[in-house]
């Protein structure tokens, strides 16, 4: 798997991200059982940065703390059966890897959520690269059904991880997030 980081801005987070990022991405396509090997590409920028190209790429005049880009489509959420045959043009030639997608984050969000939910900005982090990646495996949140689903998988991972919410977080965790729980 090679994970491709790009800081757009000087990032100051009190963790080894770099290495966070690489760990989850990896966690994550294991416990989806993503067949290939892969490559994705996670952009750190600022609330300026991510206002761009949310605006450019969705039409919507405002920051937010992560997109995700996925280069791939499916039938159904985490279905990853027809991905070889739908997609042989999607493997990189000199690695072999298949290119998942892009991953924006903004540090900005990162360190403001974290305070908001009273948890670690490491877990906050962690948790928007989990959220990503399952777009990046089809996943979305926009129906109720679809929602609990990523809220259960988000949950699942991150505890196997051993990622939790801070003890002093706990009094606000059944904050929201959208339309899906931030746990």
């Amino acid at each position: 798997m090679s994970l491709y980081l790009e800081e757009e801005v000087k990032v100051k987070f009190d963790f080894p991200y770099p290495s966070l990022a690489k760990e989850v991405v990896e966690f994550v396509m294991e416990h989806e059982g993503f067949p290939y090997e892969a490559e994705v590409n996670l952009t750190l920028t600022d609330d300026a940065g991510i206002h761009e190209i949310n605006r450019e790429h969705r039409g919507v005049d405002s920051p937010t703390d992560v997109l995700s880009f996925p280069m791939l489509s499916y039938e159904k959420a985490g279905d990853f059966s027809a991905l070889e045959d739908a997609y042989e043009d999607n493997f990189n030639p000199d690695t072999g890897e298949i290119l998942l997608g892009d991953i924006v984050i903004s540090a900005d969000h990162v360190r403001a959520q974290a305070a908001a939910y009273g948890h670690s900005e490491r877990r906050e982090f962690a948790f928007l690269i989990v959220h990503s990646m399952l777009h990046l495996f089809g996943y979305d949140h926009m129906e109720p059904g679809e929602a609990e689903e990523m809220e259960r998988l988000q949950r699942q991972i991150l505890d196997a991880m051993q990622i939790t919410r801070d003890p002093d977080g706990a009094a606000d965790e059944r904050k929201m997030y959208g339309k899906e729980e931030r746990e």
